[in-house]
């Protein structure tokens, strides 16, 4: 039997770019597969406690590794860049850290598990299913 090696990091390209305070572009850059902890500790910062929408902020800082020639990648930097290049971290986000078999389980099926990361959050709205509070269109 062979065994593929785990891809644990993905290069990108944004689509617009980040510029820095100089005025340096940076577009390069790399992405690392979600922990649990990635998912985790960001619904404990007070920032995601007030406001719902900080998460993807927050956890694209701790999973974005490398951008151009940036000393580190923190929500400073998230919250800067175009959203364009949000969107598309976004995305790169779900892609990498969503199996290939994702699509086998049937409609509404996680296992017993809530969604996390990206999915816990679709622009701070919240919809009430089965009396909880879910991602999607307001509760009133």
């Amino acid at each position: 039997m062979t065994e593929s090696a785990l891809q644990t990091e993905h290069e990108f390209t944004l689509p617009q770019g980040y510029v820095d305070d100089e005025g340096t572009l940076h577009k390069e850059g790399r992405m690392r597969l979600a922990t649990a902890a990635d998912e985790i500790k960001p619904l404990k910062d007070p920032r995601v406690q007030s406001n719902s929408s900080y998460l993807t902020v927050v956890l694209l800082s701790r999973v974005v590794t490398d951008l151009g020639e940036l000393e580190t990648v923190d929500s400073e930097v998230i919250e800067s860049l175009f959203v364009t290049d949000l969107e598309f971290l976004q995305g790169l986000y779900e892609r990498i850290n969503t199996p290939d078999d994702a699509q086998a389980a049937a409609p509404g099926e996680t296992g017993g598990l809530e969604p996390t990361g990206m999915d816990a959050v679709d622009g701070g709205e919240m919809e009430a299913v089965d009396g909880r509070a879910e991602p999607g269109n307001p509760t009133s």
